[in-house]
């Protein structure tokens, strides 16, 4: 079970449906040895009772920031001052507002105005308050100020929508908290493509590749939990959204490259992970193919995609640009003919046909090649989880950058 960086912890509750994960949380975290004091909300107690808390934490739980009792000795102040880490889950649209403009009208908000802690918040509303621009602006003056935002996630929500909003799960949230000591991506913006792409055939079917998005999403993880803002351009996968990663879902080569273009602009490292598809269809046909018994063949005619790392690559602005590579043979050959075919800044090369490693696998390899002075960088990554060659990769992206 991986481990919370600190070991007192104020667990703030606000009023949402997703409080329900509180208590999840609150045991996860006493679990990894932390001490875990909880304060929550008066519109948290209509989804999750503060004997529940109580009882998972052994402490007793604050509510209200005019308890007598409490405030005989100023316990709000003494709380700022216990907590290592303030960890507020969830965090409401309405919570994030308040603390943005530096409201201190409860006891939640006024124990995050008194305390030098770090302070952490895990968001969770309706898909459309999420995408609002007073949400954004919210959350964008909150991590300008040291928060620490993780997530939200996306998926099926408990009003019926399906988008971005979800709170992150608990086991989500304690893996988060549990990030590298070392922060040297801190202030970096990173832009990442990741998964497979789908090409319309007709309405009913399309082509397309075996991407997992795991390599793509393992360094979306990597990277923020390295410090940066992160990015993450997404084909169809199976697979939760990286806590504190923004996401942005698109379907096609031409949805990506459009993407791609309207946030490569002003970034810092652009790394295009995703399986593109090579081709599409010229002409997707309006109606459902039928097979017809008087003929054998099928003739498609495809037309080349957009090719989205070059035109990266090709900007007058332009980041610094890792590519990828899956091969099947003379991997390096073809790998240094990306670098310099593509004018990238790096590469990074896998062999798709061993076996356990690349698509769908949860192990990689890479050979790394990268541009330096005259010449070509080069080192070998050995086999092993996507999420330590992820953490590899944008290590030594971010020194090639530094230099």
């Amino acid at each position: 079970m991986s481990t919370a960086p600190r070991r007192r912890v104020l667990l703030g509750i606000s009023a949402g449906i997703a409080a329900y994960k509180s208590a999840q949380l609150a045991r996860l975290l006493k679990q990894s040895g932390c001490e875990v004091r909880v304060v929550m909300t008066d519109g948290a107690q209509a989804f999750i009772t503060p004997l529940t808390l109580q009882a998972l934490t052994g402490e007793p739980v604050r509510t209200s920031l005019l308890d007598p009792e409490a405030e005989a000795g100023m316990g709000h102040i003494e709380l700022a001052r216990w907590a290592d880490l303030i960890l507020i889950a969830p965090a409401t649209a309405d919570l994030m507002a308040r603390l943005a403009h530096g409201h201190a009208d409860d006891l939640l908000t006024t124990l995050c105005l008194a305390s030098d802690a770090e302070k952490a918040m895990a968001p969770a509303m309706n898909q459309a308050m999420w995408r609002q621009p007073a949400t954004a602006r919210n959350a964008h003056r909150l991590t300008e100020d040291g928060w620490r935002l993780l997530g939200p996630d996306s998926g099926d929500q408990a009003c019926g929508d399906v988008g971005p909003g979800r709170m992150l799960e608990p086991e989500a949230i304690l893996g988060a908290l549990a990030a590298p000591a070392d922060r040297p991506a801190e202030g970096v913006r990173v832009v990442i493509t990741a998964g497979p792409t789908r090409e319309p055939l007709d309405p009913v079917r399309y082509l397309s590749n075996h991407s997992s998005g795991k390599m793509g999403y393992a360094l979306a993880a990597a990277a923020t939990a390295l410090g940066a803002r992160v990015q993450l351009i997404s084909g169809p996968v199976a697979l939760p959204t990286p806590a504190g990663v923004e996401r942005f879902d698109v379907e096609s080569a031409g949805e990506m490259h459009e993407a791609a273009q309207r946030l490569a602009g002003g970034c810092d490292l652009f790394i295009g992970c995703a399986a593109v598809a090579d081709y599409r269809a010229e002409a997707p046909a309006e109606h459902k193919l039928k097979k017809r018994h008087d003929e054998d063949t099928l003739t498609l005619r495809l037309v080349k995609n957009p090719d989205i790392i070059a035109a990266v690559a090709a900007r007058p602005d332009r980041p610094y640009v890792v590519g990828f590579a899956a091969e099947t043979r003379e991997l390096a050959a073809y790998a240094h003919d990306k670098l310099t075919r593509k004018h990238l800044d790096m590469v990074v090369a896998n062999d798709v046909s061993r076996a356990g490693l690349g698509f769908g696998a949860d192990d990689n390899a890479a050979l790394l090649l990268w541009r330096e002075d005259e010449t070509t960088g080069q080192a070998d990554l050995p086999p092993q989880p996507k999420a330590d060659l992820a953490e590899a990769v944008i290590r030594r992206a971010l020194a090639r950058l530094a230099d």
